[in-house]
């Protein structure tokens, strides 16, 4: 009998998977369902980082062809803001219009016998589970396929608080650009990346509160595309005419959202498996949402090939394989999605270069920044410098009663237990309490980090007193970070991040304006800690 598999969805993923599979099961019936017709392509462009193509390339050149024929490349990413801009180099990147991509697969699948049926109503997740012997779900963030499958994988969903928009302009832009506007109803922020001879994709951000005083919260989401999105591109059109040169802000299908992060338990279930946005999300500042699903594509279309009497030993390997590059990439993006819910903070805390590598080093550390681009490392350390006097962590530091000479502190633990914070030579001490109600300006608060992102709120709130600083240990890196922002910036309490290591994560921190100071946790023996006990109760 002929083995037939069914895959609902006419995106990169399913039309790459359709074709790879086909390739490798000739005899297989490989039919492609979209309810769209083959010329409609929603949205505007892809953008691939160069480093990451490699699995992509090797497994068919249609990408690397389109890219190197059609696409857009650059090197640097460019922050514009105030006025000034501020670049970064060693990012080699390429971007496609979903227009000029989608006809390339298209092709690629028709050559290798693929059945495309576009235009068509699709028929329900069951009917296919019975009339095929696989069936994809490559259907998107929204995908009907895993709404079917809700019971048995295991998905969830969580939502960003900032809202975006996708539009396109008619300005090009030389590469991957970050423009930050601030209107009379507060900050915008638009990512612009050229993706042919005459268009760039223009995505904006901005904050609810922003959001709803600037109107833009009457968008009508069951009108026709046109009117709903036309307010809005003509409020953007003038607050980015600066930047784009007088050029026009396109819509195309263009929506009102907040981002979903999706991930899902299981990927597959009895005869249906799931690959792309329909089983897993990154944020779209990390610019892998298609390169994920077309990796998708290629481990499953050689797992379905190696395994047709076993799929379920065929999908738990899919899954096996991509799932911990997933989570990476997903983990990557945290950083970038939690610096867009917060980016208005930034715009008024920092001057551009303290800002720029602010917002470079929000994934990565100032070392590997500074294998990328030397020279932005060097503006920023300069810039600090000029105005400081110092270094970063040689930068002096004064926290009520103490002055420390340097940014890198000790934090004396016993038995889990913070005592006091010192500097490297125990001279400088000042006192600590895990109260948060309890310090003063001659003291500091030891405050714990949450483990999840959206209770940073909760734990800032915690804090009633005033305190010389706020000692920030436990969660995770990233809350730590959230924490000591949402109490140094916001509310003006000066901030030392706990770290089991100082050096190039210490400069970064501090650099960058997350932390006033880092510090290395020491145990330290019974005796002292009693001695600091008797030191406490004399006052």
């Amino acid at each position: 009998m002929t083995f037939r598999v069914a895959c609902v969805g006419g995106g990169p993923g399913g039309l790459f998977f359709s074709t790879l599979l086909k390739r490798r099961m000739p005899e297989a019936d490989v039919v492609l369902f979209e309810r769209n017709q083959a010329a409609d392509a929603f949205g505007f462009g892809v953008v691939f980082s160069d480093a990451t193509l490699n699995a992509i390339n090797e497994a068919d050149p249609v990408l690397r062809d389109g890219l190197r024929d059609h696409g857009k490349h650059w090197d640097s990413i460019e922050v514009w803001l105030k006025g000034q801009k501020r670049s970064f180099a060693g990012n080699g990147m390429a971007a496609i219009h979903r227009r000029t991509l989608l006809p390339l697969l298209q092709d690629r699948a028709a050559a290798a016998g693929v059945e495309m049926r576009f235009g068509h109503n699709v028929p329900s997740p069951l009917q296919l589970r019975d009339d095929f012997d696989v069936v994809v779900g490559a259907d998107g963030a929204n995908s009907r396929t895993r709404e079917d499958l809700a019971g048995h994988v295991g998905h969830t969903s969580e939502s960003a608080t900032a809202k975006f928009i996708w539009f396109g302009t008619t300005h090009r832009f030389n590469g991957l650009t970050f423009i930050h506007r601030k209107s009379e109803f507060g900050n915008f922020a638009a990512h612009a990346y050229p993706i042919s001879d005459d268009v760039s994709t223009f995505i904006v951000e901005t904050d609810d509160e922003t959001w709803r005083r600037a109107g833009l919260d009457a968008f009508d989401v069951t009108q026709p595309p046109g009117p709903s999105d036309e307010k809005t591109r003509r409020f953007l059109e003038e607050l980015f005419a600066e930047d784009i040169d007088g050029g026009e802000v396109i819509a195309n299908n263009s929506r009102w959202g907040t981002f979903q992060t999706r991930r899902t338990a299981s990927w597959h279930h009895e005869n249906t498996v799931l690959l792309g946005d329909a089983v897993h999300t990154a944020h779209f500042s990390v610019g892998s949402g298609t390169k994920m699903a077309m990796e998708d594509a290629i481990v499953l279309a050689e797992e379905i090939a190696a395994d047709t009497h076993n799929l379920s030993r065929a999908f738990a390997a899919y899954q096996a394989k991509r799932s911990p590059q997933v989570a990476k990439i997903q983990n990557a993006a945290r950083g970038g999605l939690s610096w867009w819910e917060h980016f208005g903070r930034y715009y008024d805390a920092f001057e551009p270069t303290q800002f720029a590598f602010h917002f470079f080093s929000r994934s990565i550390g100032i070392d590997k920044v500074a294998q990328r681009d030397p020279g932005l490392v060097d503006a920023a350390r300069s810039a600090w410098e000029e105005q400081h006097g110092f270094d970063a962590l040689g930068t002096p530091l004064e926290l009520g009663p103490a002055r420390f000479s340097s940014r890198e502190m000790v934090l004396e633990v016993q038995d889990g237990t913070p005592l006091r914070l010192t500097d490297a030579t125990g001279t400088v001490v000042l006192s600590v309490t895990a109260d948060p109600a309890a310090g003063d300006a001659g003291m500091a608060v030891v405050l714990q980090a949450p483990d999840k992102d959206s209770d940073v709120a909760a734990a800032a709130a915690a804090l009633t007193s005033d305190p010389a600083a706020v000692v920030i240990p436990g969660g995770t890196s990233l809350t730590r970070v959230l924490l000591s922002e949402e109490l140094r910036l916001g509310r003006g309490i000066p901030t030392v991040i706990v770290e089991d290591n100082g050096g190039p994560a210490a400069e970064t921190l501090v650099l960058s304006g997350r932390s006033d100071a880092v510090a290395v946790p020491v145990p330290v023996p019974a005796a002292i800690a009693a001695a600091v006990s008797v030191e406490a109760s004399r006052g």
